[in-house]
């Protein structure tokens, strides 16, 4: 007998070992074995098994099986196949991106066991007079004795008894302690909540995506504040009637516990909250509990799409556009792509949820691939926001603001509303320069400029995060007038806090909020509803409901319209609308202001005059012009070594293999040099993903073979980011 092992290595196969005799029928399919491979001991899954009459003695046996029940179900198995196959992944570091990293150091796959302690008849019996020299164990036992069907360990330290004090009362024979299975408790109805009646639209799109049993893909594209998560919420609630499991992903981890909070005030079903913030104890508890079915909903970022369900029924991707679906390092996969596969192989069906969807998936829809579901109206029926266009060539600019844009803000804050002001650069300033000559600051390891923060004192670098306080003086010309060039959110906030003083200012930045309990205690007071001025990043963009706000003004509208990625202008004008669309959500008619310098733009114009879906059906038609995807499809190679030469060299020898479907490269990445390495890429189309595939099928091997000491390299099948 010889199994096929994958192990977690950066090579694109796995491996054969024998089975011991005594193993024969103890291995099975997506169990975790422990192999020696050269001289170090690894822990791999067991992929496929085959019997031969003659068996290679040389074959390496099995050390171990370290699992009573396969780790990874059928379903994830195939799904860990096709990401390698698909997106050109070592096949063993796929499976272990699959799995908790608790599994992938070994630890037990065994159901977690809780304590349990119950009275014994003699225990029911006894007297205080009896344990008066023991006053913790009368009390341990007169709360035992409030729980007759057993007490565990958690509910015992609620009432502050220690499991010494009940091992105790073992000892004395007035308890027994058994062990079992841990299980989460279940509400005594399904619903916390009455359900909300559902508007027109909101009813036919339930209705629709219920009508259609077994798998479709559902692209629901409603505008923002139209009620998605409504309709979420009625279809999940018919999946957990059904005694199936419903997994909804999210784009940010920060989006995750307020997700869960609507989710938790709506259901009365185990929930749980997949991010990266998870202890690895809590993550792997989570697995179990996932793979009994007793976690009825989870929700959680892009890598909570391998949960291993028992009986899935939905997969709701929200904010499906977002580009944090696209796993950047690692492993290299689209959570969106991927649901779509897995919920065609379970049979069940996938929302993908968007005011603002991506050009792969509308154009999915248009050609009929997708169903195209529409929300138009609000679901409080709400005026949406009044845009206006400001051109701002040749205005003076306080921190970035016009004096037309501040004349609005204040104006709005004298009606005690809230005001948002976007822009997308955390920080205080882009750069540090010498007002005499010009010289700037750069970071030594990256071709950029580092950005000034001015509440360190300290230039950082955002690539590699080298840091620096200011220089005295110039080192070209020895000039002492260094100034901060730019704004970023942190002069913004500064300045608008002076203009403001008696007000509250929110900043919400990742440097500002790094975790969800701060981003939780700023939302909670924003939401008191108090006047004044949220500042920030594409933080506040993503499913925010501000009640309040009734000003949006976009400080530099420009950024993104004019980038070397194809893909900068669609994700502008996505976080624009986004961002637009937290006006005026309440009674109040909102307002939005976009700052330009090319007001001119014909996306920015299409945007306003006739809103996000004409624009994307422009930006398609781009795209279709330039054959760029969705019309093609791209593969690109990635490579960083110590000199340009090297990688050029490099890249060169790939495209001189591949020169059919790559008709663009090598080139040196936008940015060029990052952490200490010069960086370049080549990119490979073709007009159909069979055609590429099958021509690309070697491209691991051939870059294998062409890499030398000091080159790395990575293969991005459908990147997402050419930067």
């Amino acid at each position: 007998m010889i199994a096929q092992i994958a192990l977690p290595v950066p090579l694109h196969q796995c491996f054969s070992y024998r089975l011991p005799q005594h193993m024969l029928e103890r291995v099975s399919l997506g169990l975790r074995v422990r192999v020696s491979f050269g001289s170090r001991m690894l822990i791999g899954v067991v992929t496929g098994i085959e019997t031969t009459e003659c068996g290679d003695a040389s074959l390496k046996l099995i050390e171990e099986v370290l699992d009573d029940r396969p780790v990874l179900a059928p379903a994830m198995l195939e799904l860990g196949h096709f990401i390698s196959h698909y997106y050109v992944q070592p096949i063993g570091e796929v499976f272990f991106h699959m799995l908790p990293a608790l599994l992938r150091q070994g630890q037990s796959s065994r159901l977690p066991t809780q304590s349990i302690w119950q009275p014994t008849a003699l225990g029911r019996l006894i007297s205080a007079d009896d344990l008066r020299r023991a006053p913790r164990q009368w009390r341990a036992l007169q709360v035992l004795l409030e729980f007759p069907s057993g007490l565990s360990r958690q509910v015992a330290q609620l009432h502050g008894i220690t499991t010494a004090d009940l091992d105790n009362l073992v000892r004395r024979e007035l308890a027994g302690r058994t062990e079992t299975h841990e299980s989460l408790p279940e509400g005594a109805s399904l619903l916390a909540e009455v359900p909300l009646t559902p508007s027109e639209e909101q009813a036919n799109a339930i209705a629709h995506i219920q009508a259609q049993p077994g798998f479709g893909c559902h692209l629901l594209e409603g505008i923002t504040g139209s009620g998605k998560t409504e309709v979420y919420l009625h279809l999940i609630a018919d999946v957990l009637n059904r005694g199936q499991q419903a997994l909804v992903l999210v784009p940010e981890i920060n989006l995750t516990p307020q997700t869960l909070q609507r989710f938790q005030q709506r259901f009365n079903v185990p929930m749980i909250s997949l991010h990266s913030e998870l202890g690895d104890k809590e993550r792997l508890r989570a697995w179990h509990h996932i793979r009994t079915g007793q976690l009825r909903l989870i929700v959680g970022t892009r890598s909570a799409l391998f949960s291993p369900m028992l009986n899935p029924g939905l997969i709701i991707l929200d904010e499906e556009h977002d580009s944090s679906f696209k796993q950047h390092e690692g492993v290299r996969y689209h959570a969106r792509d991927l649901a779509v596969y897995l919920a065609r192989r379970q049979g069940i069906p996938v929302i993908l949820g968007s005011a603002t969807p991506s050009l792969e998936t509308l154009n999915n829809a248009l050609q009929g691939r997708y169903n195209h579901l529409h929300l138009h109206r609000r679901s409080n029926r709400s005026t949406p926001p009044l845009t206006l266009i400001q051109d701002i060539r040749g205005q003076e600019l306080q921190a970035g603001l016009s004096a037309a844009s501040l004349g609005h803000i204040k104006e709005h804050l004298q009606r005690k509303q809230q005001v948002l002001v976007f822009l997308n650069r955390r920080g205080y300033a882009t750069s540090v320069l010498c007002h005499d000559c010009g010289w700037k600051v750069r970071c030594p390891h990256c071709s950029v400029y580092p950005t000034l923060h001015q509440n360190i004192g300290r230039m950082l670098c955002h690539h590699c995060g080298w840091s620096s306080y200011i220089p005295q003086s110039c080192p070209d010309c020895n000039g002492s007038r260094l100034i901060a060039s730019g704004t970023g959110t942190e002069r913004l906030e500064q300045f608008l806090q002076s203009m403001a003083t008696s007000l509250p200012i929110w900043r919400m930045d990742r440097d500002n909020i790094p975790n969800h309990r701060v981003l939780e205690h700023t939302l909670a007071e924003i939401h008191q509803n108090q006047p004044g001025i949220l500042v920030g990043t594409q933080m506040l963009v993503k499913g925010h409901h501000f009640h309040a706000v009734s000003l949006v003004v976009v400080v530099d509208t420009d950024a993104g319209l004019f980038s070397a990625d194809f893909r900068s202008p669609e994700r502008s004008l996505q976080r624009i609308h986004q961002v637009a669309g937290r006006s005026g959500r309440s009674n109040i008619r909102g307002e939005v202001i976009l700052q330009t310098h090319d007001p001119e733009h014909p996306l920015l114009q299409c945007l306003v005059q006739s809103g996000y879906p004409a624009v994307a059906k422009l930006m398609l038609q781009e795209r279709h012009q330039l054959n760029l995807p969705p019309y093609s499809y791209q593969v690109l190679v990635h490579c960083q070594g110590r000199s340009t030469e090297d990688v050029q060299k490099f890249l060169s020898e790939i495209h001189a293999c591949f020169a059919s479907i790559s008709p663009y490269g090598p080139v040196c990445a936008p940015i060029e040099k990052k952490a200490g390495l010069f960086r370049a890429h080549l990119l490979l189309q073709a007009s159909s993903r069979p055609m590429l595939h099958q021509k690309m099928a070697s491209l691991p091997n051939v870059c294998r073979d062409k890499a030398r000491h000091g080159i790395r390299w990575w293969i991005d099948v459908d990147p997402q980011d050419l930067l």
